[in-house]
């Protein structure tokens, strides 16, 4: 379909194409079986200029919001949904600072990034804080000139890698959620540790560690916003970082439909191509219809946001995270069984990218809490009618 995109963002897909089929194709199962992070692609889009297409030309990036983003993370995941992650994860860490900073804050940490010399990431999970974001253990006290931070964060994607946080605690645990702020937190701060990388099922080339704060000690004009912000932030965070983790789902999906297509087309089976059977032509013909469809949605999305800032999306935002994700999930699933045997093995990357889809409908925010967040505005959508 056509999506009307500028000259300057077909530039950037066929920009981001090039790096992900030249650079990422040829070592994407090298990373998958060493669970390396890769720095060497992370350098690549820093040179490219697409490590920073989101954030606004007055700071080093291009200025092209969260569609070019969406559209950067759409085609990198086309080839490893993992390896993508290094740019998706800093911007979901990157959106307090652009969202909540201050000028002296934006100044100083948002050119790094959009360079690629840094990366970021967000912490606000924990072990019995996922859902369930309100119980947050993880406090920052104000002590002269410095917040202590005290707690450990859990499943934090960039983890380790990543020199600038931005970390969700509690300044007053009385106030419940209300009584959360938000941080910027630098590697090598005293007191801040990792714990463990995680072992994952798929999205292996990408970090998931533990952030362990021990006494840290973090200057107050580190924090973001104001006392009493932090779910705020990270709500509207995730208002216009969802899409990007649509975008990555989006990408899986239609990276598995476009090897189905070329598998089926060379696979014979009592003579004749697996692709003039009806069968198999009904399943491709549903996994291309299901990945117009997200994209569609994933895009419209993106492009609301950039043009209402402002406002909260938090409705569609959360329809094309959980509509995306569950469509990787299926056309994935679908693609394998094109495959037949051959797809659940290592020989081709069919497998992989069922288990790269699989986080998708977990991770910043499950599908479930989607769902009732897309109730919940509905609901209140009614009752002010």
């Amino acid at each position: 379909m056509e999506y009307f995109l500028t000259e300057e963002q077909k530039m950037i897909v066929e920009l981001a194409r090039k790096i992900a089929v030249e650079k990422i194709k040829p070592v994407r199962e090298h990373y998958d079986e060493t669970e390396e992070f890769p720095w060497p692609i992370v350098e690549e889009l820093g040179k490219s200029d697409l490590s920073g297409v989101y954030i606004p030309v007055e700071y080093g990036g291009t200025g092209g919001g969260i569609m070019d983003l969406v559209l950067v993370v759409e085609e990198l995941s086309k080839i490893d949904g993992g390896i993508a992650l290094c740019l998706a994860a800093t911007a979901l860490g990157t959106l307090p600072i652009l969202l909540f900073g201050n000028e002296h804050q934006k100044q100083k940490y948002l050119p790094e990034i959009a360079s690629g010399k840094k990366l970021a990431a967000f912490g606000l999970t924990e072990p019995e804080a996922g859902s369930d974001a309100g119980s947050i253990k993880t406090t920052a006290k104000l002590d002269g000139d410095y917040y202590v931070l005290n707690g450990t964060k859990c499943f934090i994607t960039n983890g380790g890698e990543a020199e600038i946080y931005s970390i969700i605690a509690m300044t007053d645990k009385t106030k419940g959620p209300r009584g959360a702020s938000a941080f910027i937190v630098e590697k090598g701060t005293p007191g801040f540790s990792f714990g463990k990388k995680e072992k994952k099922m798929g999205i292996r080339a990408s970090s998931t560690r533990e952030l362990i704060f021990d006494n840290c000690k973090v200057p107050k004009e580190n924090l973001l916003g104001k006392e009493g912000q932090g779910f705020i932030v990270a709500m509207k965070t995730f208002d216009m970082s969802r899409p990007g983790v649509a975008a990555q789902a989006l990408g899986i999906a239609a990276g598995a439909l476009e090897d189905a297509v070329e598998y089926a087309r060379q696979r014979k089976q009592f003579g004749q191509p697996i692709s003039s059977f009806q069968a198999v032509q009904h399943m491709l013909a549903d996994m291309a219809t299901e990945v117009e469809a997200a994209r569609c949605l994933v895009y419209q999305v993106a492009k609301n946001i950039d043009a209402n800032p402002k406002e909260r999306h938090t409705k569609i935002s959360a329809m094309a995270k959980l509509y995306a994700s569950e469509v990787a999930m299926r056309v994935t699933i679908d693609a394998l069984q094109v495959y037949g045997g051959y797809g659940y093995t290592r020989e081709y990357p069919m497998e992989k990218r069922v288990r790269d889809a699989k986080i998708t409908q977990i991770y910043e925010g499950t599908s479930q809490i989607q769902r009732n967040e897309i109730a919940l505005a509905l609901i209140k959508e009614s009752t002010r009618k």
